[in-house]
């Protein structure tokens, strides 16, 4: 299975591919998309739209997962990121592939075991994981990276408890 992790930013949008095979994970390709302050948004949201379809072409995943959006204090960034998350889901649907999302927390939790993980925490297990020997350049990518480890170890768990999906917090039974 190929799984793409993309984590979104109008400035810098970081992308992870990564095939699993068995309990093996290896990474195929990661970076960012980056795009110019002096670009007004519709080109850089159009950037950010082609160049992840582009990438989505050229890896063909299986599946995209998208960091669910995560709202601090400041609610424009949180209104930009969420324009971008909509071009590269956008992006995904017109190439026919599903999309998976996870919260910042979900994703710490895979992967280092516990949700107030550092930057620099998921970075060296995304490393180790990976068996990556150099840094991955870009915490954007970094993050992409965690993202699809985090899909393909979530799936590892739903096999484990007979197809039925973990619960996300805050949901019910029955619910989700």
């Amino acid at each position: 299975m190929i799984i793409m992790g993309i984590d979104p930013g109008l400035t810098s949008t970081g992308y992870g591919v990564i095939e699993k095979r068995g309990t093996r994970l290896r990474a195929l390709g990661f970076g960012a998309v980056t795009t110019s302050s002096r670009d007004d948004l519709s080109a850089r949201l159009e950037e950010i739209y082609r160049r992840v379809k582009e990438l989505i072409t050229e890896y063909r995943p299986d599946l995209v997962v998208v960091e669910e959006l995560f709202f601090n204090t400041n609610a424009r960034s949180a209104m930009v990121v969420g324009e971008a998350r909509g071009g590269i889901i956008l992006a995904a649907a017109h190439c026919g592939v599903p999309v998976e999302e996870y919260t910042p927390l979900q994703v710490k939790q895979a992967l280092v075991g516990q949700g107030r993980a550092d930057k620099r925490q998921v970075e060296y297990m995304v490393r180790a994981l990976l068996g990556l020997e150099e840094g991955v350049g870009s915490s954007h990518a970094s993050d992409a990276l965690a993202l699809a480890i985090c899909h393909a170890h979530r799936e590892k768990l739903e096999r484990r408890l007979g197809g039925r999906s973990p619960r996300r917090r805050g949901e019910r039974r029955g619910e989700g």
